[in-house]
């Protein structure tokens, strides 16, 4: 118990003005910078998109549109259904209204932190790439040693965030909705996960081409049936978040300063954890792409940030609010249980069952994600720590799934809060270089020919 409470006032003190001001800070000026081309030209830029080619390489790199999905996967998780859940019952409605102001600005932070992982990326021995926030970091700006801390930070959240959390709370649906036992749903889970990642990238692009799309369609159609039944119900608890994200009705100063802190610091911090832009993440998942340019993929980030918390996690939000009457905190469910409830409240067994379906999928793909982004920052980090090719491929392709399976069934057995605590420390300390990075770098970030320049 001591040990949570230390660990729960050093993630108090992460995520405190200056995180949040740095993460806020860098998408208000990279906006500035490149003249709000995220707001201004958004359209635009979407629409170039799907103008793509799907170019597949016979190195087995990914296409851009698997690369899309696979990005999407380690977006799409828990954090727009469990995130959500537990961002409104901690820090009120309001939350959501700073997960879309995270959203928002972070497009852009997504968009340069892609771009330049795809132009300093290159090519091992074995012609596949290697790309990341790390790769930048090195060539970038010359600092290999920023490079290896953060490939650690991300090593360390594919083992906490990206796998763990992910397992917690699809096994917790699968207990609450299906009763399956915690034991028998950690093997069954770990098990289809070691058959997908033998494959590599490639079997993970294909796998995520079918199951994403499917699964967020279906999420999509269910909590909209959730919402348009209870029309009446949409405006107050829209209301809600936004006059709870600053509380003006709160009668002492300090109450409101408190409550609207709790409020921006769970809805940034939830918003990192759903959309990941600014952790660096999508510079890795993007960065094997074939037959795109920086900016397309940039583009493409942008994309999955606002579709992942925009749209996704203001679903839940308002399927949560519509259902618990804008007080989640008085229901006795917590996370994947407390969405699957709300859910089953309006479409009974049926809605439940085809909605947990949904977010153990969201929770999978998310986990097929996650471990090509902790494998590659571990072999980055073994050769930058100075061990030979050898043990740097040693460490990758036995040491690092080994350990990542054993996180994928410890999470299924873990504390829920333990876990989304040690997951909220992982996260601010990989910003903090991936960010720093963005800031000095911030000048080679250009904008796609055709759209206005920026100035020299």
């Amino acid at each position: 118990m001591e040990l949570y409470k230390l660990l729960e006032t050093f993630n108090g003190f992460l995520w405190c003005p200056v995180m949040l001001v740095l993460l806020v800070g860098t998408g208000i000026y990279l906006n500035i910078a490149l003249r709000f081309f995220s707001f201004r030209n958004w359209v635009r830029a979407y629409k170039c998109l799907w103008q793509g080619r799907s170019h597949q390489s016979e190195h087995g790199e990914i296409s851009p549109w698997n690369a899309l999905m696979t990005a999407l996967a380690a977006d799409i998780g828990t954090g727009n259904v469990v995130g959500v859940a537990l961002a409104i019952a901690v820090g009120g409605p309001g939350a959501l209204f700073w997960m879309w102001v995270s959203a928002l600005i972070g497009m852009i932070t997504a968009y340069a932190e892609t771009m330049l992982g795809i132009r300093y990326r290159y090519r091992d021995k074995d012609g596949h790439y290697i790309c990341g926030p790390f790769i930048y970091m090195e060539r970038g700006l010359g600092l290999r040693g920023m490079g290896v801390l953060y490939s650690f930070l991300c090593l360390m959240s594919s083992l906490g965030m990206g796998s763990m959390v992910q397992a917690n709370s699809a096994i917790s649906t699968m207990e609450y909705t299906w009763h399956v036992p915690t034991l028998a749903g950690g093997l069954i889970f770990t098990g289809l996960l070691v058959l997908v990642t033998w494959g590599g990238i490639r079997r993970i692009g294909n796998v995520a081409e079918k199951l994403v799309p499917a699964a967020s369609g279906i999420y999509i159609a269910f909590s909209m049936i959730v919402i348009l039944s209870c029309l009446e119900q949409i405006p107050g608890a829209l209301a809600s978040m936004v006059c709870s994200a600053f509380r003006p009705e709160a009668a002492a100063g300090g109450t409101a300063g408190y409550v609207i802190s709790r409020s921006v610091r769970y809805g940034i911090s939830r918003g990192v954890f759903s959309n990941e832009a600014g952790l660096g993440t999508l510079a890795v998942l993007h960065g094997p792409t074939e037959g795109t340019t920086p900016h397309e993929q940039g583009m493409w980030a942008m994309f999955e940030v606002f579709f992942d918390t925009v749209v996704l996690c203001t679903l839940t939000a308002l399927v949560i609010l519509c259902m618990t009457g804008s007080s989640p905190e008085t229901i006795p469910y917590e996370g994947a249980a407390l969405a699957a409830w709300c859910f089953s409240r309006r479409l009974g067994i049926v809605g439940e069952y085809l909605v947990s379906g949904s977010m153990v999928v969201f929770a999978f793909a998310t986990i097929m994600a996650w471990f090509y982004l902790g494998r590659q920052a571990a072999a980055y980090f073994i050769g930058g720590c100075g061990f030979g090719e050898n043990a740097q491929n040693m460490f990758a392709s036995k040491v690092y799934p080994l350990l990542f399976i054993a996180a994928v069934f410890l999470g299924s057995e873990a504390r829920l809060g333990l876990v989304w605590l040690l997951s909220d420390i992982w996260n601010g300390l990989m910003a903090f270089p991936n960010l720093t990075a963005l800031l000095f770098l911030s000048r080679e970030v250009t904008l796609p020919e055709g759209f206005l320049r920026r100035r020299k």
